[in-house]
């Protein structure tokens, strides 16, 4: 059974949504949030990343840091303004992307149910991220950035969803500057969705496993330092959309490793045959699961495990990001752990396979690794089964905007 929540969002007016919304604050260094940010003081990439308003140097995760995100929220609310809704309600969020479509409906979970994994994980959370927005939830008293939920799709909450379009106009509608489609309805009538959720018997973390760990931590900390404890506190609960899965659409993760660990090109091959049969002049992207391109000294190489070799069969053992670390990444190159290698880096899909071959023809990398795209039934199975898919397995693309929709705590 699937909890879900009406909340009194706290939004911008409708004029100013497009230049509130900003792109989530993880998917962006310093440098680039300030360069989106600039020039507009309504951004919440102010609040989101207020490192942006700090000297360069300052570490991102100073006293500084959280007091300017509380300044910058404040501003925000005051000279916006933001304004709380007045009675709670879901809300639908549309993303269109070129011919992409996908509607989500925005309310909050239960943390609760996330601690006791009916809001299933398929990702670790690194502490020092956690961290940091458990802080900033905290300083603001506030979700201002929403945990992407998928659920397997049903047609009942399909034709609620219809049925809340119909003659509803839309808060806010808008294009972004990077041509994403987003819009936003208000559903004050929401109790057939709630009951409707009733009958989901899990909710999955598609992307925002630090926010969704993080507004656990904050529930426990506010739990404790509280009073009269009830149970349907704000903080209890945590802002997400949720999207069925059949709308969802997954993007390779890609590698690119800044050295062939000592050896020569030549000596690199040698040892990447001795898992893989090569092709040359292959295809920049692969063309099914079981296969990588490899980009190196201007050429694209095919890559496909050797038949004559063990191959994997676990759940996980048998996704191709698990497959490229245990087989080239870690026993050739030498990268054992790929959240704190500083020699490997990873590259969105939506980037493309020329942004790989950038970064190896200017010399920034050694060589690029271009995927197959890990697919929705992979993640479902291996959250299903408890397990743990390797990091950078996922790029979900539209990204969602922060800033439209806030949860006060």
């Amino acid at each position: 059974m699937a909890i879900i929540r009406p909340f009194n969002a706290l939004r911008p007016a409708p004029e100013h949504a497009p230049e509130v919304a900003a792109v989530p604050y993880d998917v962006v260094n310093t440098e680039e949030a300030r360069a989106l940010a600039s020039g507009n003081p309504f951004s919440f990439l102010h609040v989101s990343r207020p490192d942006i308003d700090l000297p360069d140097g300052t570490p991102i995760y100073s006293d500084k840091v959280y007091a300017r995100a509380a300044d910058n929220f404040e501003k925000l609310r005051r000279e916006c303004p933001l304004q709380s809704e007045e009675t709670p309600s879901l809300y639908l969020y549309r993303l269109i992307m070129g011919e992409h479509v996908q509607m989500g409906i925005v309310a909050c979970c239960s943390v609760d149910e996330y601690n006791r994994d009916l809001i299933r994980k398929h990702e670790r959370t690194r502490p020092d991220k956690e961290d940091d927005r458990t802080r900033h939830i905290l300083v603001l008293r506030a979700q201002t950035g929403p945990v992407f939920l998928t659920y397997r799709a049903q047609a009942k909450i399909d034709s609620l969803v219809a049925e809340a379009l119909r003659n509803n106009p839309p808060l806010y509608d808008f294009v972004a500057n990077d041509h994403i489609h987003h819009t936003i309805w208000r559903v004050p009538s929401y109790d057939a969705l709630v009951t409707a959720f009733a009958d989901v018997p899990y909710l999955y973390i598609a992307d925002g496993h630090h926010r969704a760990a993080s507004a656990s931590r904050a529930c426990a900390e506010l739990k404790e330092s509280g009073f009269g404890f009830i149970g349907n506190e704000e903080y209890n609960f945590f802002q997400c959309v949720l999207f069925p899965d059949n709308q969802l659409r997954i993007l390779p993760y890609n590698r690119v490793v800044r050295d062939l660990n000592g050896m020569s090109q030549a000596e690199f091959l040698a040892r990447v045959k001795e898992s893989f049969v090569i092709s040359d002049d292959a295809c920049s992207s692969p063309k099914r699961r079981g296969q990588w391109s490899m980009y190196l000294d201007s050429r694209w190489y095919g890559l496909e495990l050797r038949d004559d070799l063990a191959q994997p069969s676990g759940l996980v053992e048998s996704l191709d990001v698990r497959i490229l670390q245990d087989r080239l990444l870690d026993p050739i190159l030498g990268i054992k752990d790929v959240r704190t290698d500083k020699r490997i880096d990873f590259v969105g899909g939506i980037r493309g396979t020329e942004e790989l071959e950038k970064l190896v023809n200017e010399g920034k990398a050694a060589v690029a690794f271009s995927l197959y795209a890990t697919t929705i039934d992979d993640l479902l199975k291996v959250s299903d089964a408890g397990e743990i898919m390797p990091p950078k397995s996922t790029w979900f693309e539209p990204k969602l905007r922060d800033g439209l929709l806030s949860h006060e705590i």
